[in-house]
């Protein structure tokens, strides 16, 4: 069977001044954990030159100063530490984090659609949304957007055809086998099902991204007036 999930990583340079490793061809668990034990074991191993580490679904994006150091020098290293990361890829364990989530109605325009195409309820939506844990996979898009997985196939639901100019901070949306949080206001195809009051990117806190690759979310479905209570409004 088919895994998406290569034996062995493949090192590719990315322009003249970054490294691109992939662990797969598709999204797949154990290659994210490779991902984020890889870039976890370079981050600790401070190598002269690496300025910036981008974990994905299944790759790992590393930029370095070619002045400090080559890519054939970088290649090599990282393959002596993708040897020392692989005993720890099964220990990989972030944070468990519950995000609470007012449902419907204006913080979730796009609740009745998914309900609709999929003949089910909305509170069967909410309980098949709220009933799931989910697995951070990467942060991007904006600035601490998590892109978590994987939503249950009754309720996997197609990007709007036309991208909302402008989504609320705090918004939660489903895009096919994906559900995210929007960290701030932002434009945006996926479809609203409701918002969380939690602050998901703040400057003032270290590190300032509440979710990181790695963590793993609950959503735990609350009313208005809780909402409200939690946002201070």
């Amino acid at each position: 069977m088919k895994t998406g999930l290569y034996d062995s990583a493949r090192y590719l340079p990315f322009g003249d001044s970054a490294l691109l490793v992939e662990f797969g061809d598709a999204i797949s668990p154990e290659a994210n954990r490779r991902v984020i034990s890889l870039n976890d074991t370079i981050l600790r191993a401070d190598i002269n030159g690496v300025e910036e580490f981008v974990p994905t679904y299944r790759s790992l994006l590393v930029r370095y100063d070619p002045s400090k150091t080559s890519y054939e020098q970088l290649v090599f290293r990282a393959k002596d530490l993708e040897k020392a990361s692989e005993t720890s890829v099964n220990r990989v364990k972030g944070k468990k984090i519950i995000v609470p989530v007012v449902y419907g109605g204006r913080y979730g325009p796009d609740l009745c659609h998914v309900a609709h195409i999929h003949k089910l309820t909305e509170e069967q939506v909410i309980k098949l949304h709220s009933g799931s844990e989910y697995k951070v996979y990467m942060i991007g898009f904006v600035a601490g957007f998590p892109y978590l997985g994987e939503v249950a196939d009754e309720i996997a639901t197609p990007r709007l055809e036309t991208p909302r100019l402008k989504v609320p901070a705090g918004s939660v949306g489903i895009a096919e086998k994906q559900t995210g949080i929007y960290p701030r206001e932002a434009p945006g195809g996926w479809q609203i099902i409701g918002r969380t009051p939690l602050r998901l990117f703040d400057l003032k806190v270290k590190p300032p991204a509440l979710l990181s690759p790695g963590d793993t979310v609950n959503f735990r479905s609350i009313s208005g007036d809780e909402y409200k209570a939690l946002a201070g409004t």
